[in-house]
């Protein structure tokens, strides 16, 4: 709006976008567009709002519930979600194709974000780590400051 006004009180289009600090194909396009669209309606932002979700609320619901039952419910063999079984899994349930890439989206929107699973050792001994790290290593500390 405030470009339309510089540009009624006679200023260049060029000194426009220097004085907002904009690109000067901008401020063309915003002229054009209150030339041909008829004042300051056809300036007014208009949203753009995506593609149209494949599944509905209901799917998402439903798809949430079945990613909280975990993997190995559904047939896979490890507690591990990947964006392709969770793919498979919707084209599965709900007939519509997902590339992997774009399951990214639909679990961002379920709320559920990247985790990566730790990775220990299944004979490891949690309380004889936790005897360690309180007789031993304070131990071994202070003979190190000592050096």
């Amino acid at each position: 709006m405030r470009a339309m006004t510089l540009l009624d009180d006679g200023l260049t289009q060029s000194q426009v976008a220097r004085m907002l600090g904009v690109s000067y194909a901008a401020v063309s396009q915003w002229a054009k567009a209150k030339r041909e669209g008829g004042g300051a309606k056809a300036l007014k932002a208009k949203p753009h709002l995506g593609p149209k979700p494949k599944l509905n609320a209901k799917q998402f619901e439903r798809l949430g519930k079945m990613l909280t039952q975990g993997p190995t419910k559904h047939g896979y063999a490890t507690e591990l979600w990947t964006l392709k079984r969770v793919a498979q899994l919707i084209e599965k349930h709900f007939g519509v194709h997902y590339d992997p890439s774009g399951v990214w989206h639909v679990l961002r929107r379920l709320g559920w974000s990247c985790q990566k699973p730790e990775r220990r050792a299944r004979e490891r001994d949690e309380d004889a780590i936790a005897t360690w790290r309180k007789k031993e290593w304070p131990r071994i500390k202070k003979r190190a400051t000592r050096r």
